[in-house]
């Protein structure tokens, strides 16, 4: 007679993020999903919700999630988008408003946002313009939703001129970050994922940085300790940040870390399919690492550390088809310049003394990066 090996599944981790009277929970872990509706009673007046999610996420989990909700006798209406980053339009922000009020949508009701970063930023956004805001509610689905986009309030679309220039600061009113989700990525998303994560490590915390160099493959294998474990870790370090800091007018852009890069490389690719946003921010990190080293001031073995673990999770930390494609440096500085963090024609960039010590770089010389990037981009 044969033994079967059991999984020990970690308990459910409760990251709380302090705001006064917005302040909310992160619930993480596997499983975390079956407390959706007992955390949703007492926040509805009446027992119905609104769920916006995609085709794909709406394939493999509205089921489950109509039935979870059942459970606690909550009906629910829903919305499947067109999967992808252009989804994220003025267009469809029209069409989820519509669809709210066309279902009889009140202040009091709440909106479900189940799915990734696009489907929670312009989720967030329609609530936050919904009769002059609805409440809503965050169930990620993705890895990098779960460890960024889902907390700390940024809701947006993107404009043909550049990501996430529309947009608000809106805080949700719980995030249910259930890691068993998680299975049913493909592993380019998980990686992706991953990228956010690394990325904490890289601002401020070292000892997680080396935990990630050691763990790295647990955690995009989705072992339930160590990926419950990354998420938490990265939860705390979002939300300690925002609670400082909600509205980013001081600590909270370094959390920006590899963004100011990732998003002109996302601009200059026309938000296609085949740059996913954290990949995007992979290279930006690996960039100002490297650009950090040709200041003096990040280095070198840094740097290196930084590409390295990157590179272990199967992500690219340079800019892809160095030569020819639409990464040209002076398109990419212009595009830096369309930043929403742009100010009087500097741009901020997250730079970094050394692993887990990023700071505010706040005017960075133009003309030095542009230098930088042609090197990268193997121009002539």
């Amino acid at each position: 007679m044969g033994t079967e090996m059991s999984v020990t599944v970690p308990a459910l981790e409760t990251v709380p993020v302090d705001l006064g009277s917005r302040s909310y929970e992160i619930l993480v872990g596997h499983g975390a999903l079956a407390e959706l509706g007992p955390r949703l009673l007492p926040m509805l007046k009446q027992k119905r919700v609104f769920v916006l999610t995609d085709e794909h996420v709406a394939a493999a989990h509205r089921a489950r999630v109509e039935a979870v909700l059942k459970a606690s006798g909550i009906s629910s209406s829903w919305l499947a988008l067109t999967p992808g980053e252009k989804t994220k339009s003025f267009s469809n922000l029209e069409h989820i408003l519509d669809w709210l009020l066309e279902g009889g949508a009140e202040r009091s009701d709440l909106l479900v946002a189940l799915g990734g970063g696009v489907i929670g930023d312009i989720a967030g956004l329609s609530a936050s313009l919904m009769k002059r805001g609805m409440g809503f509610v965050q169930v990620p689905t993705t890895l990098l939703a779960q460890v960024d986009s889902s907390v700390g309030g940024k809701t947006a679309v993107n404009s043909p001129r550049g990501k996430n220039l529309i947009g608000a600061f809106y805080q949700p009113r719980l995030v249910i970050a259930d890691t068993e989700l998680l299975s049913t990525l493909p592993i380019r998303e998980l990686r992706a994922g991953y990228a956010e994560i690394v990325k904490y490590g890289l601002i401020n915390d070292p000892a997680f940085f080396d935990w990630l160099e050691k763990n790295g493959p647990r955690v995009i294998a989705l072992e339930p300790d160590a990926i419950t474990y990354a998420v938490a870790v990265s939860c705390r370090a979002k939300a300690a940040i925002v609670a400082e800091d909600e509205t980013e007018k001081g600590v909270r852009a370094l959390l920006n870390l590899g963004h100011t890069f990732g998003h002109a490389l996302e601009a200059a690719n026309g938000f296609g399919p085949d740059l996913l946003h954290g990949e995007a921010v992979a290279i930006g990190m690996a960039l100002a690492f490297r650009y950090g080293v040709g200041q003096g001031i990040t280095p070198q073995v840094d740097a290196d550390r930084a590409r390295r673990v990157l590179e272990a999770a199967g992500l690219e930390a340079a800019i892809p088809g160095r030569q020819g494609g639409p990464y040209k440096a002076a398109r990419l500085v212009e595009l830096m310049l369309q930043d929403k963090k742009a100010s009087g024609g500097k741009v901020p960039l997250i730079l970094a003394h050394g692993i887990g010590r990023a700071y505010i770089h706040p005017d960075a010389d133009l003309a030095s990066v542009e230098t930088f990037l042609r090197g990268e981009t193997l121009e002539g």
